[in-house]
């Protein structure tokens, strides 16, 4: 599932990419609009994608928690729109999750990993700062959390999205956090990644992730993460 917004110039290379790559297995391609004020929408089903609207612009967890949960597949992929991760890495992913792996994440921090186009040095140290505090705060042992490209099985996707309440930049540390939680096996996989300048991930919405890691924790504290509710779509 792709989470989008105003990607109407983004999206249909990479729907392109990803269905030239899928088409000899079975599969569904969701896209997520979250609001978009251009033609997102228009453009993601001519590509031959489904498409879930949301009404409002109600932020990047959000969507990817609706996409997650509104999946039919036995495994969910997320990815970015801009396809920084290429789907080729995909096939690598799913060989993981044949041994026995709940959830496999791109990590552009582990040695054999390939960062061939970096980001801005501020943002960059901005992530890596970020990730260490996520090491020491809610995931010991994973080092890169915020890589957009991320496959679920179906049960752990059920589980860590339902309980998940985060719309913001750390919503997927929260789903990994839920995951965990589960007794979920998680593995980190070196990926090729190539930095988008288009990104809209911008430094205060880095700022403000740091405060999320403290809701993590107080929401595990008061119990929030001990038994998800029925899996189902967010609410509109």
């Amino acid at each position: 599932m792709i989470p989008a917004y105003n990607e109407a110039r983004r999206l249909p290379p990479t729907l392109e990419k990803v269905q030239r790559h899928l088409a000899d297995r079975p599969h569904e391609i969701l896209v997520v609009d979250d609001g978009s004020e251009d033609d997102t929408a228009e453009r993601a089903r001519a590509a031959g994608a489904t498409v879930l609207r949301n009404e409002l612009n109600r932020g990047k967890g959000y969507s990817v928690r609706r996409g997650m949960l509104a999946a039919a597949g036995d495994r969910r992929l997320m990815t970015d729109a801009d396809l920084s991760t290429p789907i080729e890495e995909l096939d690598r992913f799913m060989a993981r999750m044949d041994e026995g792996y709940d959830v496999v994440i791109a990590s552009r921090a582990l040695p054999d990993s390939n960062v061939e186009v970096r980001q801005p040095w501020m943002r960059e140290s901005m992530g890596r700062l970020f990730n260490l505090c996520v090491r020491v705060l809610a995931l010991p042992g994973l080092e890169d959390t915020q890589c957009g490209f991320k496959l679920f099985t179906a049960e752990a996707a059920r589980e860590a999205f339902s309980a998940a309440r985060l719309d913001g930049f750390s919503f997927d540390v929260e789903a990994l956090f839920v995951a965990r939680r589960r007794g979920r096996r998680i593995t980190e996989v070196p990926v090729t990644w190539r930095n988008d300048e288009a990104t809209r991930v911008d430094t205060f919405k880095g700022a403000v992730a740091f405060l999320d890691l403290a809701r993590i924790r107080l929401n595990d504290w008061r119990g929030a993460y001990e038994a998800a509710p029925p899996a189902r779509e967010p609410s509109l």
